[in-house]
């Protein structure tokens, strides 16, 4: 892959899909070449997109970001313009406000539909979730918008390339804040940072406020500048936001905190670090942060003694709702996560015998471009009021910390008699560019023996054809709170599947 130095900010606008199936079709793509050094643009590029589906076009609503019918009925299709964004994305670190979620996925789609290769990044930076886990949530529900009203830059537009350079000024103004914070840590109090302009909402409340917003017209233009010279590439002169940008997600690795006095918050490669392994683990359809474990815990941890080990996996029956727990316990760096007990053990359930309604879905891909796995069996009774006794005390716990994120319940409900399902995560275990299933995989037979099952490969594929629906499999659950990208829930990984042959 050749080396190309610059980050490449991009955002897509797309169709809003009206009926199950649909999908997305791209209306516009923006992009910035920015130089890693100085975070100047080096160049620019926007244009419409024409969807290859004419009734998305004659159907187009007339939107906030002010794309109509008539503009992109005479605009290129994407099959015209793929040659550029290829040559704009691959090999780049791309970075963008909720692109692993939403972009990444639609440039992918898209290059699909034309039967060509996506392009592939040298690195990805999702700007929402860098902020957030840095940041706070002292801007409210940090969407763009929000930050945006939040550092007093203006509405957003909706469009791609206004978007991906405000998206660049947000990170300036917010890596500004940290730089003064972590300089003097004692003349800023804790919370000093909430600001009238935040805007808020909790789990229990619903949705921000809608902000007024702009609708300027399109713009399709390449702003060419000379490459850049050796002496921009010294390190000491690197942009502090780059340093936050660019870790690789190869290499990057857990920091435990170091025993100073005062630690150095604005240790931006460390955060990137951080972030990046953080933000890409492959154990997620909903990507969630994983925990690390930390040398020492420190004094203001609320789990409880007991809470130190991991026992077996309970029984359902065995279960006393009464008993289980949620506490915040250490992250890094000082932050926390909500994890599950009961009776002073991390929650870990076995299930026998779901049905498996729907088989693999691949719906979901890491910044590498492989699936997160997962499939859905139907929920017995005794599971869904575990699971509903579990998400009201994380949910609680969510609202006692001020929590602004969407809750996603784990049980749904299917067909005309309500029967109530959830989803099972395979997760994946990358060592370096070598990709495994992190789930112990049994085969049982009708005479009771089992087998335990080696894949030579990562291969969605192969793995499809042992869930197929109604397949009965034996389940090892851990169930993992999460809050991530606006959204949280509860996680149900599977540590071990045993696959019924009857």
């Amino acid at each position: 892959m050749e080396n190309k130095t610059e980050i490449a900010f991009f955002d897509v606008e797309t169709t809003v899909p009206t009926r199950p199936g649909q999908g997305y079709a791209i209306l516009e793509f923006g992009a910035i070449l920015v130089c890693p050094q100085k975070l100047e643009e080096i160049r620019s590029y926007s244009t419409l997109v024409r969807p290859s589906n004419p009734e998305l076009i004659s159907s187009l609503p007339v939107r906030c970001n002010g794309i109509i019918p008539e503009a992109v009925v005479s605009a290129p299709s994407f099959a015209d313009i793929a040659d550029t964004v290829y040559d704009i994305l691959h090999g780049r670190i791309w970075a963008g406000h909720n692109i692993v979620r939403f972009d990444c996925a639609r440039i992918r789609e898209a290059f699909a539909e034309i039967g060509r290769a996506a392009p592939e990044p040298k690195g990805t930076i999702d700007s929402l979730a860098l902020l957030t886990q840095k940041f706070g949530r002292r801007a409210g529900n940090m969407k763009m918008a929000s930050l945006a009203t939040y550092f007093g830059l203006g509405n957003q537009t909706h469009r791609s390339l206004d978007d991906v350079r405000m998206n660049v000024e947000v990170l300036k103004h917010c890596a500004t804040v940290l730089f003064l914070e972590s300089s003097l840590p004692d003349a800023f109090p804790e919370n000093h940072w909430v600001s009238p302009n935040a805007i808020t909402r909790s789990c229990r409340n619903g949705k921000s406020p809608v902000l007024n917003k702009n609708s300027p017209s399109s713009s399709s233009h390449v702003k060419s500048t000379p490459a850049l010279s050796p002496e921009n590439d010294r390190t000491e002169e690197k942009h502090p936001v780059f340093s936050l940008l660019t870790s690789s997600t190869a290499e990057a690795q857990y920091s435990v905190a170091s025993n100073t006095a005062h630690p150095d918050t604005f240790d931006m490669v460390a955060h990137g670090n951080e972030m990046n392994a953080a933000s890409f683990q492959p154990d997620v359809a909903m990507e969630e942060n994983p925990i690390p474990q930390p040398s020492e815990m420190p004094s203001t941890v609320t789990v409880p003694e007991s809470c130190s080990d991991v026992l077996g996996f309970l029984e359902l029956d065995e279960v006393s709702l009464s008993s289980i727990r949620a506490f915040h316990v250490p992250f890094f760096r000082g932050s926390h996560r909500i994890k599950l007990f009961y009776e002073g053990a991390i929650l870990q359930l076995r299930c026998p015998r779901l049905r498996i309604r729907f088989g693999l879905s691949t719906k979901f891909s890491d910044h590498a471009g492989r699936p997160r796995l997962s499939f859905v069996v139907d929920a017995s009774p005794s599971l869904c009021d575990v699971l509903d006794t579990c998400e009201s005390i994380v949910q609680k716990v969510c609202a006692d910390s001020d929590c602004s994120s969407d809750w996603r319940s784990v049980t749904r409900k299917w067909g005309f008699v309500n029967n109530p399902t959830v989803r099972l995560n395979i997760p994946t275990a990358v060592n370096g560019d070598v990709a495994q299933y992190a789930t112990d995989m049994y085969q049982k037979e009708p005479s009771g023996s089992t087998q335990k099952l080696i894949f030579s490969k990562f291969d969605a594929t192969e793995l499809d054809t042992w869930f197929t629906p109604g397949t009965f499999v034996d389940a090892y659950l851990s169930l993992d709170p999460y809050d991530y990208q606006q959204t949280s829930g509860i996680r149900l990984v599977a540590k071990k599947l045993i696959i019924h042959n009857e």
